[in-house]
């Protein structure tokens, strides 16, 4: 038995396979080796301190050790096969082990996997740094962008577009909208044009008065640190709104393609998220001026602002991402009673909502990439979602493939909850598990990954950052 202390050296390491993937049988001809993780159990949940993580294996020449998709030093090539897990090193929260071991002919067992849970009260790994007054001063924040510069913009729900500049809040607001900002509704969104450098275009999202209360994209021009006075392009009106104030979604990124997509909620009424003929709890697909593409999926079947439809069955598309690069897009969609979803976003998908919340097997439904609980599994920890238990998803960004953070955190996907106030990460090259990065004291409401690299959170009153060692 050989045991090793993993600290943040071995943490950082390296990054292995994972989850259910595994390569069994590679090697020579003949049976892989079996194998079992004898401790901790599965769903083993509180650990503290230093941890015994354990296998048996019968026929094998070595066995491997994981957490969370990096590689516990050297495969261990004595029996009894373990190694030592200091689980101070690691944010408070989900984590999953895996082992996997080879035979002296290179004969390669599937990956085995146990979901635990570490005790406990630490809001970050071990080496980052947690930053929660990085930016203060905001009310009521919904969503922010980073612009090419550095500068970030943050939407408060009061009308107000702030800016960051040099770490500091500016006095004054680069837009003050007027806005109906009962319940859910005010300024929601911010995005820059793919070209802001050259033609400074910034697009908001927000709830306007005129005409009869509802959701409008607008685009502005930018003057430096404020608006060009009266640039304003006012590019869609959703339709008028009922007397419910809550699920109006209000995201709105631009695509790989240079497309502008927007998530708008059922506005309290689901029957709306399954009609092709309503834009109302969609991913809608506009062109930078506002017309819709003539290649969306429904284009030639509905007319008018159906025709934007990019993807149903949504509630409350309250945030989203897309990554850089190839344009792969998560939909973060806020649950009713049961579930919260992160969904792949897909042309002329359907998502389920109503008739389906969570995971599903519906036919003609997408079911979600990952989704998590408003309560506790029995076991905890067991089920669709492991020990993740929040009430409102909000915020996703997608960290790069190449940047300072660490294994496994590289190529990952973070999301955060306003109410249980966590950030989870999901590792897409391991079988999407999920794993505990941190926390935050406020209410999350939006995350990105700015362009030094570390991830910033945005609260309803400020902006944490954390840094990598």
């Amino acid at each position: 038995m050989r045991w090793i202390w993993l600290g943040l050296f071995f943490v950082l390491a390296s990054c292995g396979g994972g989850g259910g993937g595994g390569d069994p049988g590679a090697g020579a001809p003949g049976p892989a080796p079996t194998l079992a993780i004898s401790a901790p159990a599965a769903f083993a949940s509180g650990l503290t301190g230093t941890l015994a993580f354990s296998a048996t294996a019968t026929g094998a020449a070595s066995v491997e050790f994981q957490i969370d998709g990096v590689t516990i030093g050297n495969a261990d090539t004595t029996a009894p096969y373990g190694v030592s897990v200091d689980t101070t090193a690691f944010a408070s929260g989900q984590h999953v082990l895996r082992v996997r071991s080879s035979d002296s002919a290179g004969n390669l067992s599937a990956w085995v996997s146990n979901t635990v849970q570490f005790g406990g009260s630490r809001t970050q790994p071990v080496g980052f740094t947690r930053n929660e007054g990085y930016v203060t001063g905001l009310s009521s924040a919904t969503a922010f962008a980073q612009a090419p510069d550095g500068r970030l913009f943050v939407a408060q729900q009061g009308g107000a577009l702030r800016v960051v500049k040099n770490g500091a809040l500016l006095g004054t607001p680069f837009v003050t909208l007027a806005v109906d900002s009962a319940g859910e509704r005010g300024l929601l969104g911010v995005a820059f044009h793919p070209n802001f450098a050259s033609n400074g275009y910034i697009y908001l999202y927000y709830t306007s008065a005129e005409n009869g209360t509802h959701n409008r994209i607008s685009r502005f021009t930018a003057n430096g640190d404020v608006v060009l006075a009266g640039s304003e392009a006012k590019l869609v009106d959703l339709p008028t709104l009922s007397s419910a104030t809550n699920h109006n979604g209000g995201a709105l990124h631009f695509g790989a393609d240079g497309k502008l997509y927007v998530g708008v909620g059922d506005n309290a009424n689901s029957a709306q998220s399954p009609n092709l003929a309503n834009p109302m709890g969609k991913l809608l697909r506009f062109n930078d001026d506002g017309s819709i593409p003539s290649d969306n999926p429904h284009y030639t079947t509905q007319t008018g602002l159906a025709r934007a439809v990019w993807a149903r069955g949504l509630r409350n598309p309250f945030t989203f991402a897309v990554r850089p690069g190839d344009g792969r897009i998560h939909i973060n969609d806020v649950g009713q009673n049961t579930w919260e979803e992160i969904n792949l976003g897909a042309a002329g998908a359907d998502y389920g909502w109503p008739a389906t919340e969570g995971p599903t097997s519906a036919g003609g439904v997408t079911a979600p990439l990952f989704s998590y609980k408003h309560s506790a599994a029995a076991p905890a920890g067991s089920g669709a979602g492991g020990f993740f238990v929040g009430f409102a998803i909000a915020g996703g960004s997608f960290y790069p493939a190449a940047g300072p953070f660490p294994a496994p955190w590289l190529g990952a996907y973070f999301f955060a909850d306003y109410v249980s106030h966590f950030i989870g990460a999901i590792d897409l090259g391991n079988g999407n598990a999920a794993y505990a990065f941190g926390s935050v004291s406020g209410n999350p409401v939006d995350l990105l990954v700015a362009a030094d690299g570390a991830l910033l959170v945005l609260t309803q009153s400020g902006i944490t950052r954390f840094t990598a060692p």
